[in-house]
């Protein structure tokens, strides 16, 4: 018989059973309470968190998400640690409003319907689900695959439709050189018509609703994913606040879904794209702005005024998190107005 324990986490005082050789984050999931959590696979520290009392065991981890004085003083990641008697933690960072959308984690088969060549090395992929998936705009599923070869592949990544689609989930992905799904899609290793195991909804960075000021979308790459489906599920909630909306690419031949956006700007004068070229020296023609994307939102929140005021959404690789994250701190952003998504090429929330 499977032995069960107790986890209760303070200060929330929410209680949930853990089961053996489950992680408590895993555990969490299951039962429908949204923890703190980035990676899952302890390399992030974004669900590090205090054991105040209890017994636990830690999987591998990376010592950059737990160093050895943090272990010492109690701190341990959740994402890792298999409990082995009732459990009492204390969160150090947790969303009251996300507690209170959390949405289980569930399993769902599918089959990839379609996927298209967007540019040299992004993907649009499709996927139709045999049961409707309920998420928040901006979060991200684990989808597993079988190559033609007999090889199964799992990566993470963010759905590009608005949660209105839940059967039909559409996803934007990144080519990287060693990526295996992206490789095996454009070789024919993974086909249209392959069946697939769905597994989610993951994911802090997803659209917060009945806020105040301005809406800042920040995308580079792949990061269009989630970034588009906050953008459409804005639209469809029919709130009325402006919406600046940026996207990094290297040149012209980078950028994407240029008429989809240039069909919801016409419709909505509310939304301002902004493309931002950091490899346009040569294009004498581009009129747009050049550089860096977190360079182009510094200089805009300069003009517009808005410091402090609004919610960011920023999604992309972690170099472009990493730049932004001092410019938004600069213009007086607070912590609980900042929501990204990192993107790496292998695993976890950032495998997209």
């Amino acid at each position: 018989m499977t032995e069960v324990h107790t986890v209760r986490l303070e200060p929330v005082g929410v209680e949930f059973e853990v089961e053996e050789e489950e992680t408590i984050l895993d555990a969490a999931f299951r039962q429908g309470i949204a923890l703190p959590h980035g990676c899952k696979e302890g390399q992030c520290s974004a669900c590090k968190c205090v054991q105040l009392d209890g017994e636990t065991e830690m999987l591998n981890y990376s010592t950059f998400a737990l160093n050895e004085s943090e272990k010492d003083s109690g701190h341990i990641l959740m994402c890792r640690a298999v409990a082995y008697s009732d459990v009492e933690i204390e969160l150090l960072n947790y969303d009251e409003e996300v507690l209170s959308k959390s949405i289980p984690v569930r399993q769902f088969s599918g089959k990839i319907v379609d996927f298209q060549k967007l540019t040299h090395d992004i993907r649009g992929v499709q996927i139709e689900l045999d049961a409707p998936l309920k998420f928040w705009a901006g979060q991200y599923v684990d989808i597993t695959v079988r190559t033609e070869t007999g090889e199964e592949i799992t990566r993470s990544f963010s759905m590009a439709n608005p949660p209105s689609e839940t059967q039909k989930l559409g996803f934007i992905i990144k080519k990287y050189p060693d990526g295996r799904f992206s490789n095996e899609l454009d070789d024919g290793g993974i086909k249209a018509g392959a069946d697939v195991s769905v597994e989610g909804p993951y994911g802090m960075c997803f659209r917060r609703e009945g806020r105040d000021g301005p809406v800042i979308l920040v995308g580079a790459g792949s990061g269009m994913s989630p970034v588009w489906s906050i953008l459409n599920d804005h639209i469809e909630s029919g709130e009325d606040r402006p919406v600046y909306f940026f996207y990094g690419a290297r040149s012209r031949d980078d950028l994407i879904l240029l008429d989809e956006i240039g069909a919801l700007t016409a419709a909505n004068p509310s939304i301002e794209f902004i493309p931002v070229l950091s490899h346009a020296d040569d294009d004498a023609e581009w009129t747009g702005e050049r550089g860096f994307v977190h360079e182009a939102v510094d200089r805009r929140l300069k003009a517009l005024g808005v410091d402090g005021e609004g919610d960011i959404y920023a999604c992309g690789p972690p170099p472009m998190i990493d730049a932004l994250t001092p410019v938004l701190f600069m213009h007086d952003f607070d912590t609980d107005r900042i929501f990204y998504d990192k993107f790496t090429p292998t695993s976890g929330s950032s495998g997209h």
